[in-house]
C-alpha cells in the first residue's frame, strides 16, 4: 500500500525529527523559504492536487484556502484533531508515529493563507501518547529554528500551539472547537459568518483535518499530478481507512481514494473467521449502513459511496459479520449520540433522548410497531433542523439501519427477542 502519512510509521523512532528529515521532511518548507514561492502558487497547487478534507465532510481543500480573508492582518489556522467519531482512528496514529509531518503541513498552511499562529486542537482522551508525541516534535521543530520567529534566518514567523480538550465529542465541530479555544464552553455557531470570513477571536480562521495538513507537504515535494496519479477509479490521491469490526485483522491502511472494498477486506485478511459479511459502515458511525452485496465492489471514494446510499465520511469502516443483531448496533449509536449532543438546538436535544429511549424499549421487549414509525419520524425531524451536523450524525444511522434491516426490527417488536440467536 502507499505510504504518505504512514511513511514514518515502521521507522525505529518514527517521531524523532531526525527519522522525518532522513525522509525528506522539511524539504518542502525549507524550499518554501529558499524561494520564496508566493501564497497564491502553493494554493493553486493544492487546488491543483483535488486534495480534499478528510475529517469527513471531502470538502476541496485549496478552494477552503483561498476563501480566507486576506484584507484582515491577523489570522489563524486550526488543525482539527479532536478525533472522536466511532469507527475512526488514523488521526491519533499520525499524531504518534509522524507528528512532523502534521507541523510542516501547518506551517506551509500558515504561510499560504497569511496566518501567524496555529492551533493544534486534540482531543481530551489523546493527553497520553498523542499529547506527549505532538508537543516533543514542536519543541524539536523550534530547536531547529522550523517554526518560531524568524525561522531559517527568513522574515517569516509562525508559531504552533498544541491545545487539547476535555473529552467532548461536539468540539470536533469547527465552530465548537473555536469557542473552546477562546475558553467558552464548546458549542455550534450559527453560520454565517464563515470561519474564513470571522473565526478564531473575531479574525479569519482556517480549520483543516489532522491527516488533510500531515498529507500537504508531500505534494508540495511530488507535485499536484503525482498526487492525483496515486488514486483509482477516477479517484485524486489516497486516504488512510481505519478498518475495525469483524475482522482477522483490523488495522489503519493507507491506500488510494477509489479503491474497491474487497481489496481493503482483503487487506485484514477478511471476515472474523470465515464468518459472511452481512453490513458495513463506511465513514464512521454517522453514516448510514450498507448492506454487504451493495458496498462489496464499490470504490471508496465520495462519488461512488452516494450512489448506494452512504458516504466515505472519515473512512472509519465498521465491519459486522453475520452475527451482528442490527437492533443492538442502533442502540448503542443512539446511546453515543444522546449523550454527546451539546443541548443547543431542540430537535437534537429532544430527538436524540427519544431515539435512544425508544430503542432501548424495543431491546427491553416491549417495543411494538409504532415505535419503529416512531423511530423514523423523530429522525426525520431532527434532520436538517439543527446548527451543526450532530443532529444528522444521529438521524442518519436510525433511518438507514430501519431502512436496510427492517425485518430485523420488525422480529424484534413482534416476537421480543433479536432474530440473531
Amino acid at each position: 500500500m502507499i505510504k504518505l502519512c504512514t511513511e514514518t510509521f515502521n521507522q525505529k523512532n518514527p517521531s524523532s525529527i531526525d527519522t522525518y528529515l532522513k525522509l525528506g521532511g522539511y524539504s518542502a518548507w525549507k524550499n518554501i523559504i529558499s524561494n520564496k514561492t508566493s501564497k497564491s502558487e502553493i494554493i493553486n497547487l493544492i487546488k491543483e492536487s483535488g486534495l480534499k478534507g478528510k475529517g469527513g465532510a471531502g470538502f476541496l481543500t485549496g478552494l477552503k484556502w483561498s476563501f480566507i480573508n486576506s484584507n484582515q492582518d491577523q489570522k489563524y489556522l486550526v488543525c482539527n484533531s479532536d478525533e472522536s467519531e466511532p469507527g475512526t482512528c488514523k488521526d491519533r496514529d499520525i499524531l504518534r508515529f509522524n507528528p512532523h509531518s502534521i507541523i510542516e503541513g501547518m506551517l506551509i498552511a500558515c504561510y499560504a493563507i497569511g496566518a501567524s499562529v496555529g492551533y493544534n486542537y486534540l482531543r481530551g482522551e489523546f493527553i497520553g501518547d498523542q499529547w506527549l508525541v505532538i508537543n516533543k516534535a514542536i519543541k524539536e521543530a523550534y530547536s531547529n529554528n522550523l517554526a518560531g520567529q524568524s525561522i531559517l534566518n527568513s522574515d517569516i514567523s509562525i508559531d504552533i500551539i498544541p491545545l487539547i480538550g476535555a473529552g467532548a465529542y461536539i468540539v470536533g465541530e469547527e465552530t465548537a472547537m473555536l469557542e473552546s479555544i477562546e475558553g467558552k464552553r464548546g458549542m455550534p455557531r450559527i453560520k454565517p459568518p464563515f470561519p474564513a470570513v470571522q473565526g478564531l477571536y473575531g479574525k479569519p480562521t482556517i480549520i483543516n483535518n489532522t491527516e488533510t495538513l500531515a498529507t500537504v507537504p508531500y505534494i508540495l515535494k511530488n507535485g499536484a499530478e503525482w498526487y492525483k496519479s496515486l488514486g483509482e477509479n477516477e479517484s485524486d490521491g489516497v486516504k488512510m481507512f481505519c478498518m475495525s469490526g469483524h475482522l482477522n485483522k483490523p488495522k489503519v491502511i493507507e491506500a488510494p481514494l477509489g479503491i474497491v472494498f474487497s481489496k481493503l477486506l482483503e487487506e485484514c485478511n477478511g471476515v472474523l473467521d470465515g464468518n459472511k459479511l452481512k453490513a458495513v459502515i463506511p465513514g464512521g458511525s454517522s453514516v448510514p449502513v450498507v448492506k454487504a452485496e451493495s458496498i462489496i465492489d464499490t470504490p471508496m471514494d465520495y462519488e461512488s459511496l452516494m450512489k448506494i446510499g452512504t458516504m466515505l465520511g472519515s473512512g472509519g469502516i465498521i465491519v459486522m459479520d453475520e452475527t451482528t443483531c442490527m437492533v443492538s448496533v442502533l442502540e448503542r449509536i443512539s446511546r453515543f449520540y444522546y449523550a454527546e449532543s451539546c443541548g443547543q438546538c431542540t430537535p437534537c436535544r429532544e430527538g436524540t433522548g427519544w431515539l435512544y429511549k425508544t430503542l432501548v424499549k424495543i431491546r427491553s421487549g416491549n417495543g411494538t410497531q409504532s415505535d419503529l414509525d416512531l423511530l423514523n419520524r423523530v429522525a426525520n425531524q431532527i434532520e436538517g433542523h439543527c446548527i451543526c451536523a450532530l443532529g444528522d450524525a444521529a438521524a442518519m444511522p436510525v433511518k438507514s439501519f430501519l431502512k436496510n434491516f427492517w425485518n430485523e426490527f420488525e422480529y424484534y417488536v413482534s416476537k421480543k427477542q433479536s432474530m440473531i440467536i
